[in-house]
């Protein structure tokens, strides 16, 4: 029942129509999408995520292989499973539609869900995010992220926490991208993550993307972190 009506609004979207083009920007490497906004019908992905909070902490190694599919156009499930070292952590289910695209085919917005099963604690918890991109010029675009984690009509501590991801990227040449990444999480977390990160495609369907940076947790002293992301696409 939880998951028939979290993707009831998603299947309503599904017959909005675009006004253009959807515009050519980059996904975030740490706060990814769903697939891009504008993806086509069909389209098939299965990527890994990997993060440690150092270089040198392997043990402290997190990591989340997921598949994406698009089941109508600008419309995309997700499944993915994180791990944090070798123990399976929770179950993540990920719904996104686009919403719209501006008339000069630049601008894009639209909508994520995320419900997430806690093994440790055997609860739930929900995610929702409002997703705006913008494409400047040639070499310069940006993906936004602003919405509320563990949604609750409550207000328990931790709760309805404040999410943004902000994303800017230059297009260095055909098969490399560099961008910085900055997250920041309110709620229970209380964190700030800064992610500069470069993606190189390997292949027409392959695409590899890696990042140094900093992270500061509540309570914590700020510490270096370093992400791998691979991705194969179908």
């Amino acid at each position: 029942m939880r998951l028939i009506c979290a993707m009831l609004p998603f299947t309503l979207l599904a017959g909005v129509a675009c006004a253009a083009d959807y515009p050519s920007i980059p996904e975030p490497m740490i706060f990814d999408m769903v697939r891009p906004l504008g993806a086509e019908r069909g389209e098939l992905e299965v990527n890994v995520l990997a993060q440690t909070g150092s270089p040198f902490g392997a043990g402290e190694t997190e990591w989340a292989p997921e598949i994406e599919y698009a089941f109508a156009k600008g419309h995309a499930i997700e499944f993915e499973l994180p791990f944090d070292g070798r123990r399976l952590a929770a179950y993540k289910l990920g719904l996104q539609s686009l919403l719209g695209v501006s008339t000069d085919g630049r601008t894009a917005h639209g909508v994520q869900y995320l419900g997430i099963y806690h093994r440790d604690t055997g609860r739930y918890s929900n995610t929702l995010l409002y997703l705006a991109g913008l494409r400047f010029n040639a070499r310069w675009s940006t993906m936004n992220m602003i919405g509320l984690d563990d949604i609750s009509l409550g207000s328990g501590a931790g709760r309805n926490g404040l999410l943004l991801n902000h994303a800017l990227f230059y297009d260095a040449r055909a098969d490399t991208i560099l961008g910085a990444e900055l997250n920041v999480a309110g709620g229970a977390e209380r964190s700030v993550k800064l992610s500069p990160q470069i993606h190189r495609r390997v292949s027409h369907a392959a695409n590899v993307q890696f990042s140094l940076g900093v992270e500061k947790l509540r309570a914590h002293r700020a510490r270096p972190t370093a992400g791998l992301r691979v991705i194969r696409e179908f």
